[in-house]
């Protein structure tokens, strides 16, 4: 858990994670400021291997340069504690068992760490509006935080948290991160890519453009899929829809599930419903769906009826309105597309030809 704690107001600030990482503890500064509502202009840092690289003599230190450009940004100056040197610190010393005496005591459970943190940062506001400050009795640590909050340095853009580092993809269109695979686009194989680790997900470039985001597991020995990163695959090899490791329980909606059904019995089937995915990414999961429920509905589940659907549905512009000139006549029988009118003319009329 990461604990702040403002030196003047004695407002403190806890956020919990899953590692100590620097992707975290940049993600819990950003997290921090936006509780306090602005950023402070110096920072008391221990030993951090996150945030200190290399120890110096005396003062001198060598601070991660991630680390660096986040404290540019909020123009923040970092400032390292002495080793062995405890009253440097000892508000953040003190916190530590305070906020466990008063957060965990007795030891509560939640669902995830977003309801934790939640938790956390109520908990926070809470305790600060009922404890008295420790120079001042006569007031709590809420009321004098009240008044510090406008001299808190104010930053609109907050930083961008992730910790960035070059991966390579294999043959299967997977890259690796903290002992977990996660998918990219098929397209992307064989080229350098650069994957960015953030608090919560796992983001992956290349040339500048995005070619995978997911959200980040932290368990062990896990492979997280994209099935639509693999679409080009199954384009070449329709047959991997039954049998590659990709597709294994792919929940689909319920009308692609009925089309795939449908186009099982015939020999082509597989690379019909292929055809039918590759619309996906021109008009979304959701239009072709609904081109599916139709062609079920009318009989006529095929990857020709499908793309001919959406097409009508997406790609005809609607027709503007028109306004009749007022020096035309009114048109009483208006023009149909039905040859049975000209039937009735034959049949008799004012205008038949004799």
């Amino acid at each position: 858990m990461a604990h702040f704690r403002l030196c003047h107001s004695r407002m403190p600030f806890c956020v919990a994670y899953h590692r100590e990482s620097l992707e975290m503890l940049l993600d819990a500064h950003v997290r921090a400021f936006a509780f306090f509502g602005g950023s402070c202009r110096r920072g008391i840092y221990d030993k951090l291997k996150t945030v200190v690289t290399k120890i110096l003599q005396g003062k001198d230190r060598t601070f991660n340069a991630r680390f660096q450009q986040f404290a540019s940004h909020y123009l923040v100056e970092p400032v390292a504690c002495t080793p062995a040197a405890g009253r440097e610190k000892g508000q953040v010393e003190n916190q530590v068992q305070f906020m466990r005496q008063r957060l965990f005591t007795p030891r509560l459970k939640f669902t995830d760490p977003a309801e934790l943190n939640q938790w956390l940062a109520d908990r926070c506001r809470t305790l600060a509006a009922g404890h008295r400050h420790p120079e001042d009795r006569t007031r709590t640590v809420a009321k004098v935080f009240a008044e510090e909050q406008p001299r808190l340095l104010n930053v609109p853009v907050p930083f961008t948290g992730y910790k960035e580092v070059p991966v390579r993809i294999s043959t299967t269109a997977l890259v690796a991160y903290d002992g977990n695979r996660y998918s990219v686009k098929a397209t992307a194989v064989g080229c350098p890519a650069s994957l960015r680790a953030f608090a919560e997900r796992i983001v992956v470039m290349q040339d500048g453009g995005v070619i995978a985001d997911h959200p980040r597991h932290f368990g062990r020995h896990q492979v997280v899929y994209d099935r639509w990163h693999y679409l080009p695959v199954l384009q070449r090899k329709p047959g991997a829809l039954r049998n590659g490791a990709p597709f294994r329980d792919w929940e689909l909606p319920a009308p692609l599930t009925g089309m795939r059904e449908a186009l099982g019995r015939r020999d082509d089937g597989d690379r019909q419903f292929v055809g039918i995915l590759g619309a996906v990414p021109t008009y979304c999961l959701a239009a072709v769906a609904a081109a599916c429920a139709e062609a079920l509905t009318i009989k006529a589940p095929s990857r020709d009826v499908v793309p001919t659907l959406l097409s009508r549905a997406h790609d005809t512009p609607p027709l503007p309105p028109c306004d009749l000139p007022a020096h035309l006549p009114i048109l009483h029988t208006p023009p149909l597309a039905d040859c049975q009118r000209y039937d009735a003319l034959l049949a008799g009329g004012g205008y038949v030809a004799r």
